[in-house]
């Protein structure tokens, strides 16, 4: 008995409709879409910064956003520049998205190993824990309680780790990590390897893009991160990060319009230009 077969399908072979080669209106759709796409994400950052290098007259006769260049100068940047505490923010920012990153990473690694090798001992119910975690969660106000009372009000610990470890991230990584080539852990265990060695010269190795995006995703996050700063040092301003100087800058306003613009440009390309060295990674993934 045959089975009728779309037109479509017939023609190529019986090859199902989504490999068959696009129409010239898939083409063209596709196209659109992908312009849109781009510039949805590049035209407000133009103006983001085409503003935050704008005259103060440019800006007003602009009404506030300026989408071509008239009259550019670097006076708002200067201007931030200037205030002793946005350079201190600056290296208190790296100093808090390095040491965050390398123990979140120091954490998630081996939390992901441990919980990667079946063999290990207790790891089916840590792992229910972990994702217990991830739907249920103590809340603000107990989270702020216990920093407190652990004598973090005013010191750098209490902007790292209350955050410093994704459970997301965790079983990210575990995923990558049970798929490591069981025929190389066994090769590596017969040449005496233990389970440190192992991770070091069989699994970190064989999964250099997946822990490269990880540790992206921790110092970007560290980066960007401000609200803890509310919560546990809000009023010591030569410990802010940069984030938050720069939120209490363009509250403040300075009496110019390009701040705000420069401020958001500002806080944004460090975290832009990190994606660059990752980008090879993305593919491979």
């Amino acid at each position: 008995m045959s089975v009728s077969l779309p037109l479509r399908q017939r023609r190529s072979g019986n090859r199902p409709v989504w490999d068959e080669e696009p129409t010239t209106a898939g083409r063209a759709g596709r196209g659109v879409a992908l312009t849109g796409m781009i510039a949805a994400v590049l035209v407000p950052l133009w103006i983001i910064v085409v503003t935050s290098l704008s005259t103060q007259g440019a800006v007003n006769r602009a009404g506030g956003l300026v989408i071509w260049p008239d009259g550019l100068t670097t006076s708002a940047y200067r201007q931030m520049l200037e205030d002793r505490t946005v350079r201190t923010s600056v290296v208190v920012s790296l100093g808090i998205t390095v040491a965050g990153t390398a123990l979140s990473m120091a954490v998630s690694v081996l939390c992901a190993y441990g919980l990667s090798r079946a063999q290990s001992y207790g790891h089916r119910p840590i792992l229910t824990l972990l994702v217990v975690t991830m739907f249920v969660s103590g809340g603000l106000t107990p989270t702020f309680l216990v920093v407190t009372g652990l004598g973090g009000y005013g010191k750098y610990w209490a902007l790292i780790l209350p955050g410093a470890v994704s459970v997301f991230n965790i079983l990210v990584l575990r995923s990558f990590y049970s798929g490591t080539s069981a025929e190389l852990i066994d090769a590596a265990r017969t040449d005496g390897a233990g389970d440190w060695r192992i991770l070091r010269s069989v699994v970190l190795p064989t999964s250099r893009a997946v822990t490269a995006v990880i540790t992206l995703f921790y110092a970007v996050g560290y980066w960007n991160a401000f609200f803890n700063v509310m919560l546990y040092m809000p009023t010591e301003s030569q410990k802010w990060p940069l984030q938050y100087v720069l939120l209490t800058y363009v509250n403040r306003g300075n009496g110019r319009s390009g701040t705000s613009p420069a401020c958001a440009s500002a806080r944004r390309w460090p975290a832009r230009l990190g994606h660059l060295p990752t980008r090879p990674m993305w593919v491979s993934l």
